[in-house]
């Protein structure tokens, strides 16, 4: 019977969640590293959720460079779709939409495939919460869980890189809304 076991670390900017599985006297680690963005938005909760509940259909529209395309291929976009991305360098990712939260303003979906993975990351789960802020806009918080293989790791520079890509999007996509305030 497998035992499992759970170790937390916390530094500065991530966490890291390392599960241990022992199986048949063999040890088998899986690093879970975490990642938090949160940017301030004029937007409000509603209407920020509503963009991004059309990602698939907006995001080409605003970004061209970085999506080519980004294409329902089972489902209708819902819980339980996956879609597929082509990025402007080529490479590809596949994603299923685990949850779709009206009410509270939650998305969450899972990459379980990705060029840029390169042997280093198994899947990686993102949460997105837009709460009204006291200012009437709205703060956009994104928590990336990314599943490494192994004993991989991911750099500093990486997850860096990775805050800066989702806060630009971020903004390019804020910018499409309020410029197109008749959509939302």
């Amino acid at each position: 019977m497998p035992i499992n076991t759970t170790i937390f670390h916390r530094t500065k900017s991530h966490s890291f969640v390392q599960h241990i599985f022992f199986h048949k006297k063999k040890l088998i680690p899986i690093m879970e590293v975490s990642m938090e963005v949160e940017v301030a938005s004029s937007l409000s909760s509603e209407k920020l959720f509503k963009l991004y509940n059309n990602y698939h259909t907006i995001a080409p529209k605003v970004d061209p460079q970085s999506f080519k395309s980004i294409t329902v291929i089972q489902g209708d976009g819902g819980v339980g779709s996956i879609i597929s991305t082509v990025y402007g360098d080529g490479s590809t990712s596949k994603h299923t939409v685990d949850a779709i939260d009206t009410s509270n303003h939650l998305i969450s979906y899972t990459y379980f495939e990705a060029d840029v993975f390169k042997g280093i990351i198994e899947k990686t789960t993102h949460h997105i919460k837009f709460s009204p802020s006291p200012n009437g806009g709205a703060i956009y918080k994104r928590t990336i869980i990314f599943k490494c293989i192994g004993d991989a790791k991911l750099s500093d520079e990486a997850m860096n890189i990775s805050k800066e890509t989702i806060k630009s999007i971020f903004k390019r996509m804020e910018s499409y809304a309020i410029a197109h305030p008749e959509d939302f």
